[in-house]
């Protein structure tokens, strides 16, 4: 069953139209990867899903509701997480504060959620009161993933998670994320490791100049050699 459905969505920012005509969908549990070339318009789907870029025609529709131009704080109620690809922790708080601030349109933090986020990632716990600003980049953006997964949401949005980490730290993030898909959370992640990403992934999106160019098994795409020459270095 679609829990997202997007469709002829238009959107950019300002006057500036990035997407055209697209069409993506999430089935519940389901993980789906978006994968193009740079200023294909990916990170552009994310954040109008979001309600942070330029809506301007089609429809998104979450969990049966149309959500098309909703704003974010409008968003999040309806069960969407959503991780930037950057300034994505609260530098001058504590990871604990952080992941607090992931729970803020709650009338108090779920001490259930918090040890939720701690048992997935122990560092977290272990640096609790060390201010984010200060972790390395594989810890804040585990912190991020824990501060979109305090209000449990059904569908987790990844913009770029491992952009910037050191090679040893990209393969345990890629095995955190398949840890929270498993545990019943939906994945729609745009990532810049395309072969990574659809190797894991149950679909793929590749998007060219705002536009649907393939869509398919992860693996399919993978092993489509015009897919590979074309995108994913041969």
């Amino acid at each position: 069953m679609n829990l997202l459905g997007i469709s002829d969505l238009d959107a950019g920012y300002g006057d500036l139209q990035i997407l055209e005509d697209v069409d993506m969908t999430v089935d519940e549990g389901e993980y789906v990867a978006i994968v193009g070339p740079n200023g294909a318009g990916k990170s552009t789907v994310m954040r109008t899903v979001f309600g942070i870029a330029t809506y301007m025609d089609g429809t998104v529709i979450f969990a049966g509701e149309d959500i098309s131009a909703l704003a974010p704080e409008r968003v999040i109620h309806k069960g969407l997480g959503y991780v930037p690809q950057d300034d994505n922790v609260f530098s001058s708080l504590s990871v604990r504060e952080n992941l607090e601030m992931g729970a803020y349109i709650l009338d108090e933090v779920p001490e259930s959620a918090l040890r939720e986020v701690f048992d997935r990632f122990p560092i977290l716990e272990e640096r609790d009161d060390q201010r984010a600003g200060t972790l390395s980049g594989g810890q804040q953006q585990m912190l991020a993933m824990g501060r979109a997964l305090m209000l449990d949401p059904d569908l987790l949005l990844l913009d770029e998670p491992s952009a910037g980490l050191a090679p040893d730290l990209v393969d345990e993030m890629f095995e955190k994320i398949d840890e929270i898909n498993e545990s019943g959370t939906a994945i729609l992640m745009v990532e810049q490791n395309a072969k990574e990403a659809l190797r894991r992934c149950d679909r793929g999106y590749v998007l060219v100049q705002g536009q649907n160019r393939y869509e398919g098994p992860g693996k399919e795409l993978l092993d489509d050699e015009q897919i590979r020459q074309d995108f994913l270095g041969g």
